[in-house]
């Protein structure tokens, strides 16, 4: 059974979640603020995060940067809830490492859809990897297991979204792969703001395999289409 653990100041939607929540079989914990959310995420060691940004004291960003930054449960899921509809609050987000965003108000089943579909990568192997998948193609190789992606003799460490990125990349290699079909195989669904979502982790994506590539630019961008690895 998965563990959730809600942080949000708002009484009545924290109840909310917790109960449609509990309705598909999940265990949750509630947080009303920041500063305790943050201390129940180090205690509990959560399967995913649901948590709203503006809390007093301490906000919702706050509390992201700070479960990123604590080794023992810096890969922990985070699905941010928020009024801010704002593109550079929700760039901002994803910047610390949230891995999704849902503006309030929401539909409970649409906040489902994208619980359900963080918690496939709660996993230790990513569940985009199949035993028909390549693993290895040239100088490039897939490490599932730690998430991380091998050029030559360097290893480079990935987010689980970006490592799902990188092997639907991969999987596909020379040829291109729409924004379209990289939200429906990775994220399951389409994110609101779909377009910015796709190039802030396909920056962040390409930034770290840069650091190993030398001056092999592995990632295209296809302006208009998608993206293309070229190996």
């Amino acid at each position: 059974m998965a563990r959730i653990l809600v942080i949000d100041d708002d009484v009545a939607i924290n109840e909310l979640i917790k109960v449609n929540l509990e309705l598909q079989g999940y265990e949750v914990k509630q947080s009303y603020n920041g500063t305790e959310g943050f201390a129940l995420v180090k205690q509990e060691l959560p399967d995913l995060v649901v948590l709203d940004v503006m809390m007093p004291e301490v906000d919702g960003f706050t509390v992201a940067q700070r479960i990123r930054q604590s080794e023992s449960i810096a890969e922990t899921p985070i699905l941010m809830l928020t009024a801010l509809s704002q593109l550079n609050d929700k760039v901002n987000g994803f910047n610390i490492g949230v891995d999704d965003y849902l503006t309030k108000p929401f539909e409970i089943d649409e906040l489902i859809v994208r619980v359900r579909a963080l918690l496939k990568r709660s996993g230790k192997i990513s569940k985009t990897i199949a035993m028909r998948d390549l693993l290895t193609y040239k100088e490039v190789t897939l490490l599932p297991e730690s998430y991380s992606v091998q050029i030559n003799d360097k290893v480079q460490k990935l987010t689980p979204i970006e490592f799902d990125i990188f092997n639907l990349l991969f999987q596909n290699h020379g040829n291109m792969v729409s924004a379209q079909k990289l939200l429906k195989e990775v994220w399951g669904y389409e994110p609101d703001d779909s377009v910015e979502t796709i190039r802030v982790h396909i920056r962040h994506l390409r930034s770290k395999i840069d650091k190993i590539s030398g001056d092999k630019k592995y990632i295209e961008t296809i302006y208009g289409g998608g993206y293309k690895l070229n190996i």
